[in-house]
């Protein structure tokens, strides 16, 4: 049983989230948010709240107990874009683009290699 969450428009481009995201990409749910806690990147704050939401989906929903959980999938994607403009010299324009980011985290069951 695979628990989702899903976070969009993100005031963080998707290429400095994805820098985040390979980090705690395969690691343990708790220790992942552990590793965020500790992380000085400004996406590090989005990633632990939407980890934090699927944590808690696993155990309202479907009765998961966090322990057993690791970050199966997670990804950022593009989102909308914000064009903006700002004045240039001789009147002139330059454009500025803000990206925004989708953010999804997908927890899994630990699978038991013992068997």
């Amino acid at each position: 049983m695979e628990v989702t969450a899903r976070t969009k428009h993100l005031s963080i481009s998707p290429q400095k989230l994805r820098l985040v995201c390979d980090k705690v990409r395969g690691l343990d749910a708790l220790q992942a948010k552990t590793v965020l806690a500790y992380m000085p990147q400004k996406g590090a704050g989005f990633v632990i709240k939407t980890l934090a939401s699927a944590i808690a989906n696993a155990e309202n929903n479907y009765d998961i107990d966090p322990a057993t959980l690791i970050v199966a999938q997670i990804w950022a994607d593009e989102g909308t874009r914000l064009k903006r403009v700002k004045a240039g010299a001789r009147g002139r324009y330059k454009p500025r683009v803000k990206r925004l980011s989708h953010l999804t985290v997908v927890l899994a069951p630990r699978q038991n290699t013992e068997e």
